[in-house]
């Protein structure tokens, strides 16, 4: 008899915990309200210096064991799923290795800790919900997180209004419309995404799109206005594939079509697009901030300056990038440029193959899968993002626990229809 027959025989004779499924769920959406940095991180944090608050640094702390003692339970199960997950995996043991070419080896020891347990936080998501939990889950905490916003952009309009800066525009639970515009173009799409898996309460569901696109609408954020039209044109376009052979090539010569003209506009014109995002196509609209990054890239183009360090240490060539665009840039703008200032091309090989394997798998299950309503429209919308946003193997994100859980979740076999 081995180590792991024992250790069934010793589950089976221990007490059945019949509350601890609703424990375990309960404490995943308070952890994705933390990852959401919603309320506290406004009131703790300079968002030009994430690293100053240590109130803030001191809540991770509880996250990240109470995400060790939830391992703990079925360490197994997250185990098998890292291993179908191991270009994630790599990734965080890449951000972990390069503190020995770290230019601040501590900045990027305590950030590299910090993104391998926002991982292991994915990870144990995608190991321990199925498809419908998963989803239910990531809704409610939207629903929350939307009620909140409400309350503050309608009763404490001095916190949830923006006052200097875009006057008017709602930030919500947030530093800045941005954000919330974001994060309530997520929740249309997480709402609808519950409603795939849930006809009892699909119509409840629904009905929370409209004050999530009502939010989106106060933010005045033209980016999160796209965003919601992709969470629900992609899955309209999904079901629209499913009817019949007619509709079905409708909707994939559509898709195939938007894609390759985003694709297009994205290595032509980018200008063209942040233009009409609403941002200009130089210092906010990035393309001079980027200009200023390749030429640091190809400085250590393998490996990066470290990870999470190169915005950090003031006087390193992060001063040559701001001293350049005369502008005291705060990141890159851009996901990918990101991850090849943390840990170079290779980790940008690793990213690619992540993504790609995510997005190929989506795809594969156009035709089959109501997870498909939430994963392929995700994928897209993430993958969109990452060119103006650095939202690629971040640490304490709410963006790249969704992501992980999500790659994680279409890295497993599929699961038998009900």
């Amino acid at each position: 008899m081995n180590a792991l027959d024992r250790a069934d025989i010793w589950r089976s004779a221990f007490p059945r915990l019949t509350f601890l499924p609703v424990l375990e769920a309960t404490l995943a959406v308070l952890a994705i309200l933390l990852f959401s940095q919603a309320l506290l991180g406004p009131l703790l944090v300079d968002p030009l210096k994430p690293d100053a608050a240590e109130a803030l640094r001191l809540v991770w702390l509880p996250v990240y064991g109470v995400t060790l003692v939830v391992i703990a339970m079925r360490p197994l199960a997250l185990l098998e799923t890292a291993l179908r997950a191991w270009p994630l995996v790599l990734l965080a043991v890449l951000a972990g290795l390069s503190t020995f070419w770290s230019i601040d080896p501590d900045i990027t020891s305590r950030r590299a800790l910090a993104l391998a347990m926002t991982t292991l936080f994915g990870l144990w998501l995608a190991s321990r919900f199925d498809w419908k939990s998963l989803l239910t889950i990531i809704a409610i905490s939207f629903a929350i997180l939307m009620a909140g916003s409400a309350i503050a952009g309608a009763l404490v309009p001095g916190f949830g209004v923006m006052q200097e800066i875009h006057p008017g525009a709602w930030r919500g639970l947030w530093w800045e419309k941005n954000t919330l515009g974001a994060m309530m173009g997520w929740a249309v799409l997480a709402f609808t995404g519950a409603a795939a898996f849930d006809p009892k309460r699909r119509m409840l569901w629904l009905a929370l799109v409209i004050p999530a696109l009502a939010l989106v609408l106060l933010s005045t954020s033209r980016t999160a206005l796209l965003a919601s039209f992709i969470a629900i044109a992609g899955p309209g376009m999904i079901a629209l594939a499913r009817r019949d052979a007619a509709s079905s090539a409708i909707a994939v010569m559509t898709g195939i079509m938007g894609v390759a003209l985003g694709i297009l506009v994205l290595i032509i014109g980018p200008g063209v697009l942040l233009e009409a995002l609403g941002r200009d196509a130089t210092l906010t609209g990035r393309t001079d901030i980027w200009e200023a990054l390749f030429r640091q890239i190809g400085q250590r183009p393998l490996l990066g300056f470290g990870y999470g360090v190169f915005w950090q240490v003031e006087t390193g060539p992060a001063h040559w990038v701001r001293l350049e665009t005369n502008w005291p840039v705060p990141t890159a703008h851009n996901g990918w440029i990101e991850t090849a200032l943390a840990t170079g091309l290779i980790g940008v090989g690793v990213a690619v193959i992540a993504y790609a394997g995510a997005l190929g798998s989506a795809a594969m299950r156009l035709f089959k899968g109501n997870e498909t309503y939430w994963a392929l429209p995700f994928l897209v919308m993430w993958g969109l993002i990452s060119f103006s946003e650095s939202n690629l193997a971040e640490q304490n994100s709410l963006m790249w626990v969704m992501f992980t859980a999500t790659a994680a979740k279409l890295a497993q076999p599929r699961e038998a229809v009900p």
